[in-house]
């Protein structure tokens, strides 16, 4: 078998059972669908039944919520297929995507990790059509992950530029690589930090995936697939007050952790400047939300004051400012018209 899609899940039904129609619209291909639950209050067995007729479905529930980081380990753990590709509960596939991934993975051989962008969509659009929802009624226009428009064959840190990609890899979902190297590289994980079910508490429980990546796949050769082949929701995860603490702090720490396995100097520098384009005002809203915004997990030595040196971290400023007066002559404007 080929493909392995993996889905960890966690009490999002109506979510999972759009992104399970728009896997069973992609015909029997060559892949199997894994999925584990991280003990939701509802019946997820029971909900994705009838798929299990149209889909090759593994399934998992597990005895109590383990944290999204042990749920994620779990569900690979689950796979059977050459290839793994983690898609989040509230994503779809794009109509024939399975069909395009296994030509590019058939292709390249020589690749153990493909790198595939993904379309942006408000969740909100769902709502207008029937449930589960249909991806033939996907919008002809949507905003990609990645602006680039070409495809390329590169080395896996030549990956880590933001021209590709704002989130240097965080957003999993474009990660399709290769199974047996994935679980051959497993030991780099801190199994202690991992274990905190607390949402985005440490690095590891955050994206320990990277740590997986870096040693699997820091001399593989890397495929960048231009054309989206997923779709990744806005506006359903629960997690969205953390999301200035992500973008100012795991972010810069996930370069930090790049530059030590070998991403080169400049690059880094670059890229480190870039990630730290909303410096002030995410800290602001960190330090007046608090703890629910993850000011309980800031270290203001390492994820403040050693950031201070970055031109971008000061200019996020004025950056902030432009973006605001932008906004305030482009709602005028609308009310002078109506």
């Amino acid at each position: 078998m080929l493909l392995s899609i993996c889905i960890p899940t966690y009490n999002r039904p109506e979510s999972l059972l759009n992104c399970l129609n728009s896997l069973v619209l992609q015909g029997r291909k060559n892949f199997e669908v894994c999925i584990s639950d991280n003990c939701s209050k509802i019946n997820i067995y029971q909900l994705i039944k009838p798929y299990k007729k149209k889909l090759n479905i593994r399934f998992n529930q597990n005895r109590k919520n383990l944290g999204f980081a042990l749920n994620v380990l779990k569900v690979s753990s689950m796979a059977k297929g050459d290839f793994i590709w983690f898609i989040g509960d509230d994503d779809l596939l794009v109509p024939n995507a399975i069909e395009k991934l296994s030509n590019l993975i058939n292709k390249h051989k020589e690749c153990d990790f493909f790198w595939v962008n993904s379309f942006y969509l408000n969740a909100e659009y769902l709502e207008k059509f029937p449930k589960p929802f249909n991806i033939k009624n996907l919008p002809k226009k949507m905003r990609p992950h990645s602006p680039l428009k070409k495809n390329k064959k590169l080395n896996f840190f030549k990956l880590i530029n933001h021209k590709i990609s704002f989130d240097f890899l965080l957003g999993f979902f474009v990660c399709v690589f290769r199974k047996r190297k994935w679980e051959k590289n497993l030991h780099v994980i801190d199994k202690k930090l991992i274990k905190d079910p607390k949402i985005w508490s440490n690095f590891e429980n955050t994206c320990f995936f990277i740590k997986v990546f870096c040693e699997a796949f820091g001399n593989s050769k890397v495929f960048f697939c231009a054309k989206p082949l997923s779709v990744n929701l806005l506006g359903i995860r629960e997690w969205g007050s953390l999301y200035p603490f992500v973008e100012i702090v795991r972010i810069p720490e996930a370069l930090d952790y790049y530059r030590s396995k070998g991403l080169g100097f400049f690059q880094y520098i670059c890229s480190k400047n870039y990630a730290l384009r909303n410096f002030f005002n995410y800290f602001f809203k960190i330090i007046i939300n608090g703890k629910k915004a993850g000011l309980n997990y800031v270290n203001f030595r390492k994820h403040f004051f050693v950031n201070l040196i970055y031109p971008n971290a000061w200019l996020s400023i004025i950056y902030f400012i432009v973006r605001k007066l932008k906004l305030t002559i482009k709602l005028q404007k609308k009310d002078i018209i109506s």
